[in-house]
């Protein structure tokens, strides 16, 4: 468990991200446009959410703590 209290609806955000960002990446050009609109949509609920106005929020590291704990979790899920 990491240090900061992160709401689920942030940590799901910012997992469906993740998933939609490997879906591009493993794209072949096909279904880019619906991947890349709704990335840009993903990182803007995510870049606007209440919590980083909080205390734990404003800091750098909950940003980077919320990127690794994310992806760590779908890859564990993915191997």
């Amino acid at each position: 468990m990491g240090r900061f209290p992160f709401p689920d609806d942030l940590i799901s955000a910012q997992q469906q991200w993740h998933d939609t960002y490997r879906a591009l990446a493993a794209s072949r050009l096909r279904r880019t446009t619906e991947l890349r609109c709704r990335l840009l949509a993903l990182s803007a609920r995510i870049h606007v959410h209440p919590f980083w106005a909080t205390p734990p929020g404003r800091t750098p590291a909950a940003r980077v703590e919320l990127r690794q704990r994310t992806a760590e979790g779908r890859m564990r899920v993915a191997a």
